[in-house]
């Protein structure tokens, strides 16, 4: 159960903003449930085709647009390593 706190989190804190999209909530998910499956490390070094997949985006641009955004409105840290070979890192903050 611990792990759907920064889920919640996610949601109280985006309640307000009229900014954040289903497609933003989508990633945010997506992300999450990454982060999850390896362990709830942070950060997290992700490929963006991996969670395009997760989130069911086709659009490169759509994707990289969006977790931009994110990471501007600081929901997240967003990392790019713009290495092939390399995924970029995603940090995660602390609600509380």
């Amino acid at each position: 159960m611990e792990q759907l706190n920064p889920l919640s989190d996610f949601f109280s804190a985006i309640q307000q903003d009229g900014r954040i999209s289903i497609t933003h909530i989508g990633i945010y998910a997506a992300l999450l449930q990454y982060r999850i499956d390896n362990g709830f490390i942070n950060p997290i070094q992700v490929f963006s085709h991996e969670i395009m997949q997760l989130a069911k985006i086709s659009a490169p641009i759509t994707y990289h647009k969006c977790v931009r955004e994110l990471s501007e409105y600081g929901y997240i840290n967003y990392m790019p390593s713009f290495k092939r070979n390399q995924g970029s890192k995603i940090y995660f903050p602390d609600y509380r």
